[in-house]
C-alpha cells in the first residue's frame, strides 16, 4: 500500500478511536454532572426558590504500586508484536484504556519517551537489510518500499493504541511531533538519511525513469510509492528533484541536438509534443505536482528554446509552401510555450509573406494570373491565421503590413491588373460564378485593393473597362456593377466614385433620350431602314477617346444628322462629338448556307459593307474607301479574315495583314449559330493604350500635387521646404517621391505661384 494511502488509513483509524474516546468521556462527564448538581427528583432546577448544592468529589482511586510498570510492559509487548507482524495478546480497547489510565496518572512524558525509544530501536534494526551489496537496483527499491509500507502500517496501529496520548499530552506540547510525525522523523533520520540508502534509492528511481523514457515498461506503482515516501518524509526536493531535473536537462539537451540533425521539422515537432505529453503524464502518475513547472520548462528550453531559429530556418517555409495546417498549428502551439518564441515565429511569418508575395508581384511573366494568385495566397494566409494562429491580432496586423509592403514594390501594375481582374469578373461572358459567389469574389478583391497605394491608377483602368462594359452591353449584372461601386465608395469616399456614378447616370439618361428619339424618327417623312442607338456621354465622366474620322455610308451620315437636329433642338448650346471607335452594329448577311446575323464593330461594319459593291478588294482600296487608320484597319481585317469566324478570305494566307493583300467575300462561310459575334479587336487594350492611361494618371497626379502645394501655401503664407513636403505627404492619397515634389515646387516658382526667401533658399512665400 502506498505511503499516502497508509497515511489516509491512519487518519481514518484515528477518527474511529477519537469517536470512541469522546463517547466514553461524554458518559463520564454526564455522570459527574448528575452527581455534582444534587438535584432532587421531581424538583425543577430552574426554580428561583431552589439553590444549587455543590458536593465535594470523592478522591480518585489510587492505582496499584506496580501498575505503571506492568501496564507499560503490556503496551511494549503489543508494540513489539505490531513491529514483528505477530498477533497481539490483548484486546485493543483494553490497551487504549490502559494508555488513558497512564495519561490520567500524569506519566504521559515518560510514556511518550518510552514509545519513541521502542520505535527508534525497531527502525534502527532495519538498516542492516539494506547494506547487502548483492542487491541490484530494482530489488533494493522493492525492499525499501516494502520497509516503508510496513513502517506506515505499524505506525497507524501504534497510533491507534496511543491515540489518547496523541490527543492530550502531545497536542498540548507544540514542541513535540505527533506519533505519526515522530514515526516519519525516525524513518527519515535512521533509514533515508543513511548515505548509502539515500544514494541507492535516488539512483534506482532515476534509472527506472530513464528506462521508461527510452521506451521500456517499468513498475509505475513502485515509483509512485517511493516518490510519495520521499514527499511524506520531506526530502523529495533536496534528495530527488534537483538530481532528477539535472539528469532531465542533460538528456533533453543531447536529444535535441541529435534529433535536430536527424529528423525533419514536422517529425521533430511531433516528437517534442510527445515528450511534453509523456512528462505531463509522469507528473500525474508518480511525480510530485511541484515538479511539473520546472520539468516542463526544462523540456521547453532544451527541445525548443535552444532550437527556435534552426527550426524556422530548416522547415517553416516548407510547411507554409505545402500548406501543412496541422503541423503549422503544432508549431505555433509549441513556440507559444517558449519566451520570445511566438514573436520570432511571427517575424518569420511576415518575412515569408513578403518574399512569397514579392515573387508574384515583381515577375512580369505572372501578370496574367497575378491577381488570382494573390487572392489564392490571401485565402491560404487567412486560413492559417484562423486555424493555426488562433486569430492572433498581432499576426493579423503583420499580415496586413506584409501585404502592403510587397504589393507596392511594383508601383501601379498591381492596381492596373486588379482593375482588369474586376472587369473579367463583371463581364457578361463570365459564367464562372453565381450572384452570391460573385459578391464574395468582389469582397476578396476589395481586400487586396485596400493594400495598393496607387488607387488612382486603379480608378483610371477601372473607368476605362467599365465604359466598355456599359457601352457594348457586356456587363454581367447591373446589380453586381452597383455593388462594386458601393464597395469602392465605402472604401475610398464619394469623390473617388463620383465620375463612375456619373457614367451610370449617362446610360440611364441615354435610354430616356432614345425613347423620345424613336418617336421623333417615326414622325419624319423618310425614317430610313436603319435603327440608330446613341449613348450621350458627359465628357468629364468618361475616359478620353481619340476621335477618328472615318467614311460612313450615306445612310449612317443621314441618321447622324437627324439625331443631331433632335438633340440640339432640345439642348441648345451643347456640342456633340461622335466617337467612331466605340460604335458597333448588327449586319444581315447572305451566304450559300443561308442568312446570318453578324455582330461587329463600326470599323468591321464599314469594311463588310464594301463587299455589297464587289467581291474582291485590296488593302489599299479598303483603306481609301473607309478612311480607317492603318494599324486599326490591319486589326479589323485580321478579325474578319484570320479569326475563328472568317467571313473574308485573305490572299496570300497568313496571320498578319500586309500592304498589297487582297480580300474576297467568303460565300461558302458556315457556322452553327445564326447570330455570330466577331471579336472586336479594336476594343482590346494595346500596350500604347496602357501607357497612355498610365500617363494620364501621372498627369492628373501632377495637377493634384500643384493644387495641394498652392492650397497649403495659401493657408500658411510662409513655410520651409521640409514642413511643406511633410504636409504634402499627409494630404496626397497616392505614393510620391520627394524628388517629384521638388520638381513641382520649382515649376510653381517659375510660374510665380510662390517664391523663395532671399535670405533662406529653403523658405517659401506664397505669392498672392
Amino acid at each position: 500500500m502506498p505511503a499516502l494511502d497508509m497515511a489516509e488509513e491512519g487518519r481514518q483509524r484515528k477518527g474511529n478511536f477519537s469517536a470512541l474516546a469522546g463517547h466514553t468521556n461524554g458518559l463520564t462527564k454526564a455522570a459527574a454532572a448528575s452527581s455534582s448538581l444534587g438535584a432532587k427528583p421531581g424538583t425543577s432546577s430552574s426554580s428561583s426558590s431552589k439553590k444549587l448544592v455543590i458536593k465535594n468529589f470523592k478522591e480518585r482511586p489510587k492505582l496499584p504500586d506496580n501498575y505503571t510498570q506492568d501496564t507499560w510492559l503490556k503496551l511494549q509487548e503489543a508494540v513489539n508484536a505490531i513491529e514483528s507482524s505477530t498477533s497481539i495478546k490483548y484486546n485493543l480497547e483494553e490497551l487504549y484504556q490502559a494508555v488513558e489510565n497512564l495519561c490520567s496518572s500524569k506519566v504521559s512524558p515518560t510514556l511518550y519517551k518510552q514509545l519513541r525509544q521502542v520505535c527508534e530501536d525497531h527502525i534502527k534494526a532495519q538498516i542492516h537489510q539494506f547494506r547487502e551489496d548483492s542487491l541490484d537496483s530494482f530489488l533494493f527499491l522493492k525492499k525499501i518500499n516494502r520497509c516503508w509500507q510496513d513502517h506506515c502500517r505499524q505506525m497507524i496501529m501504534i497510533r491507534s493504541i496511543f491515540l489518547f496520548l496523541d490527543r492530550t499530552y502531545v497536542l498540548q506540547n507544540s514542541m513535540l511531533p505527533s506519533i505519526w510525525d515522530m514515526g516519519l522523523e525516525l524513518f527519515r533520520s535512521h533509514v533515508i538519511s543513511d548515505r548509502m540508502v539515500d544514494s541507492k534509492t535516488i539512483a534506482g528511481i532515476l534509472l527506472l525513469i530513464e528506462r521508461e523514457r527510452s521506451g521500456e515498461a517499468v513498475d509505475r506503482s513502485l515509483l509512485r510509492s517511493l516518490l510519495s515516501m520521499l514527499s511524506d518524509l520531506q526530502v523529495y526536493k533536496d534528495s530527488f528533484e534537483q538530481k532528477f531535473l539535472e539528469e532531465t536537462n542533460h538528456l533533453y539537451a543531447a536529444e535535441g541536438q541529435r534529433l535536430m540533425q536527424e529528423r525533419e521539422v514536422p517529425e521533430y515537432l511531433h516528437h517534442v509534443n510527445k515528450r511534453l505529453e509523456e512528462e505531463g503524464d509522469r507528473v500525474i502518475t508518480y511525480l510530485d505536482h511541484s515538479t511539473q513547472k520546472p520539468l516542463i520548462v526544462c523540456i521547453e528550453k532544451q527541445l525548443l528554446g535552444e532550437h527556435l531559429t534552426a527550426i524556422l530556418q530548416k522547415g517553416f517555409d516548407n510547411l507554409l509552401d505545402e500548406n501543412r495546417v496541422l503541423d503549422i498549428m503544432l508549431l505555433y502551439q509549441l513556440f507559444s510555450r517558449v519566451k520570445g518564441g511566438q514573436q520570432l515565429l511571427l517575424q518569420h511569418w511576415a518575412e515569408y509573406i513578403k518574399n512569397f508575395g514579392t515573387a508574384i508581384v515583381i515577375n512580369p511573366e505572372k501578370d496574367k494570373d497575378m491577381v488570382q494568385e494573390l487572392l489564392d495566397f490571401k485565402d491560404k494566409v487567412d486560413h492559417i491565421i484562423e486555424v493555426c494562429f488562433q486569430k492572433n491580432e498581432k499576426c493579423i496586423n503583420l499580415m496586413k503590413e506584409s501585404f502592403e509592403t510587397f504589393i507596392n514594390k511594383r508601383p501601379n501594375k498591381p492596381a492596373e491588373l486588379i482593375a482588369k481582374h474586376v472587369d473579367s469578373k463583371l463581364r457578361a461572358g463570365n459564367k464562372e460564378a453565381t450572384d452570391e459567389e460573385l459578391e464574395r469574389i468582389l469582397d476578396k478583391i476589395m481586400i487586396i485593393f485596400r493594400f495598393i497605394h496607387g488607387k488612382d491608377v486603379f480608378e483610371a483602368f477601372y473607368k476605362k473597362d467599365l465604359a466598355k462594359r456599359l457601352l457594348l452591353g457586356k456587363s454581367a449584372s447591373v446589380d453586381a456593377e452597383k455593388s462594386m461601386l458601393s464597395k469602392l465608395k465605402h472604401e475610398c469616399g464619394a469623390a473617388f466614385t463620383s465620375k463612375l456614378e456619373g457614367m451610370f447616370k449617362d446610360m440611364e439618361l441615354s435610354k430616356d433620350i432614345m425613347v423620345h428619339f424613336k418617336q421623333y424618327v417615326q414622325n419624319q417623312s423618310d425614317p430610313g431602314c436603319l435603327e440608330l442607338t446613341v449613348n450621350i456621354l458627359t465628357m468629364g465622366y468618361w475616359p478620353t477617346y481619340t476621335p477618328m474620322d472615318v467614311h460612313l455610308t450615306p445612310e449612317m451620315v443621314k441618321l447622324q444628322e437627324i439625331f443631331k437636329s433632335f438633340y440640339l433642338g432640345k439642348h441648345s448650346g451643347r456640342k456633340l462629338q461622335w466617337q467612331s471607335t466605340l460604335g458597333h452594329a448588327v449586319l444581315k448577311a447572305e451566304f450559300k448556307e443561308g442568312k446570318k446575323e453578324i455582330q461587329v464593330s463600326l470599323f468591321q461594319t464599314l469594311v463588310l459593307l464594301m463587299f455589297n459593291e464587289g467581291d474582291e478588294f485590296s488593302f489599299e482600296e479598303i483603306k481609301n474607301a473607309t478612311g480607317i487608320e492603318t494599324n486599326e484597319l490591319r486589326r479589323t481585317l485580321q478579325s474578319l479574315a484570320c479569326g475563328k469566324a472568317r467571313v473574308l478570305i485573305k490572299h496570300p494566307k497568313s496571320k498578319e495583314v500586309e500592304d498589297g493583300d487582297k480580300f474576297l467575300f467568303h460565300s461558302d462561310f458556315k457556322h452553327k449559330l445564326f447570330r455570330i459575334k466577331i471579336n472586336q479587336i479594336q476594343m482590346k487594350e494595346t500596350i500604347e493604350e496602357q501607357v497612355s492611361t498610365t500617363e494620364r494618371v501621372f498627369q492628373d497626379r501632377q495637377y493634384q500635387i500643384d493644387a495641394a502645394i498652392v492650397r497649403i501655401m495659401k493657408m500658411r503664407k510662409t513655410l520651409n521646404h521640409n514642413l511643406l513636403v511633410s504636409e504634402l505627404f499627409n494630404q496626397l492619397k497616392f505614393p510620391v517621391k520627394p524628388g517629384d515634389l521638388k520638381k513641382r515646387i520649382e515649376s510653381l516658382i517659375d510660374r510665380d505661384y510662390m517664391e523663395r526667401d532671399k535670405d533662406n533658399p529653403n523658405q517659401y512665400h506664397y505669392v498672392a
